[in-house]
């Protein structure tokens, strides 16, 4: 059945609707260019807003939306939810952010709140340890399943409101001026408004220009252990830091813990799916570390490990591409990838759908020159949060990646043991957030 629109725009956006199945349409032979101007036919499918992508920015800010009483339709390529993947830890400003769109309550009764962080060498030696409450009293700290955290955003929604196995193949300009999405099954949806949510490798931005994230020279294995008759670690994040890899592991449930070992590798490597050997090379990182951490990934399900190349880019000014073009808008890591060290990518992504929202329900009442205003001020207002945080979570993390055994000697016993202040440290995470 084909999904159409909710009529909230219908008096500006008339409906078109669908009069065959793709496998029957009348093919349109284009090149893959933006700039190219097609004829909107009658076989395309209409609708007002179009989100690319069912991740954590998709979602959030098809509920945000929502909420405003703003209908949209998510496109996502996969046949079902991506919960694939471990968990990630969200701070006070995710929670804010998912407090506001509603949701947080839900969230809060799975996941425990961590108290602090234990900061070890790899000989066991604690370096430092801190309590978050003691250095901001705000401050709120969980490990998240994403895949509940999908489930969860995806719950909000109308039952229409996602269309799973829908790859977005091409974007191109109708006549009319607005944006005309072509589908890889051939499917056709023409939109006023594109919302660019599709991750790293983002269709949308390398449509509007932006270049491939960069490999920034680590790589991390992640995991989820399982313990069915409870988890026996306290609420804590501990670190453990090596010489050109460094680990970490955090209790995100009663029964799971959530682990990262991280190491210098000169290129991204081939893409290894055999878990029983991404278990195995996670081994034989840390085979001589502590204890703990072993047992941690010995008792994580094949099926949770995972290993990706750390990538991240740059929004330089004046450099880089804006975050929209005409009615086409980034969310989250299609727009800026970053590194994971200060545990803020799915915090921005939940930062930007809030922001995107505020601004764009209210605009699209008043008509198309005030939503090309309202995507333009969400990039400048969203830029100079987001650019800082890229360059500082790539700077940490090379730091953290220090192979020299004099550099590391002073990290461990100078830096981290007598220097580091976890408050200035954790700054960033302040984001006022009124509900939706």
């Amino acid at each position: 059945m084909a999904i159409t629109s909710s009529g909230l725009l219908r008096r500006d956006f008339p409906f078109l609707p669908t009069l065959s199945p793709p496998s029957l349409r009348p093919k349109i032979s284009v090149q893959p260019t933006h700039l190219r101007i097609l004829n909107v036919q009658a076989d395309v499918q209409k609708e007002d807003i179009v989100i690319v992508g069912a991740g954590i920015a998709g979602l959030a800010t098809a509920v945000s939306l929502h909420r405003l009483g703003v209908r949209s339709l998510v496109l996502e390529q996969g046949e079902s939810l991506r919960t694939g993947g471990t968990s990630l830890t969200l701070f006070k400003n995710g929670w804010r952010v998912l407090d506001a769109i509603g949701v947080g309550n839900e969230l809060r009764t799975q996941f425990l709140e961590i108290q602090g962080m234990v900061v070890k060498s790899e000989d066991g030696r604690e370096l430092r340890s801190f309590k978050f409450k003691d250095e901001d009293e705000t401050q709120e700290v969980r490990a998240v399943e994403r895949r509940i955290l999908l489930e969860t955003l995806a719950n909000q929604l109308p039952v229409d409101a996602i269309r799973f196995s829908s790859k977005l193949d091409k974007i191109e300009r109708s006549e009319t001026g607005e944006n005309l999405l072509e589908l890889v099954d051939g499917t056709r949806v023409s939109t006023k408004i594109v919302i660019g949510c599709d991750g790293i490798r983002s269709s949308v931005a390398k449509w509007m220009g932006f270049s491939e994230p960069k490999y920034v020279g680590h790589c991390a294995f992640r995991g989820l252990a399982f313990y069915p008759d409870g988890q026996p670690y306290e609420p804590k994040v501990n670190y453990i830091y090596g010489r050109g890899i460094r680990a970490g592991y955090v209790p995100v449930s009663p029964t799971k813990v959530y682990w990262f070992v991280c190491f210098n590798s000169s290129s991204p490597g081939p893409k290894i799916t055999d878990p029983s050997v991404l278990k195995k090379q996670t081994g034989e990182l840390v085979k001589n570390w502590p204890s703990e951490l072993l047992n941690i990934i010995n008792r994580t399900p094949d099926d949770t490990i995972i290993r990706t190349p750390l990538v991240d880019r740059w929004l330089w000014p004046a450099i880089s591409p804006p975050a929209s073009e005409g009615k086409v808008v980034l969310v989250g890591d299609a727009w800026h990838p970053m590194t994971p060290n200060l545990g803020q990518g799915a915090c921005c992504a939940l930062e930007d759908a809030v922001v995107l929202a505020r601004k764009l329900a209210p605009a699209i009442k008043s008509g198309p020159s005030a939503v090309e205003d309202a995507l333009g001020s969400y990039g400048t207002e969203r830029w100079p949060r987001i650019f800082p945080l890229s360059v500082r979570a790539n700077l940490v993390g090379s730091l953290l990646q220090w192979e020299n055994p004099l550099v590391c000697f002073v990290r461990n016993n100078v830096v981290i043991s007598k220097l580091l202040r976890l408050g200035p440290l954790l700054e960033h995470t302040n984001f006022d957030c009124e509900p939706l």
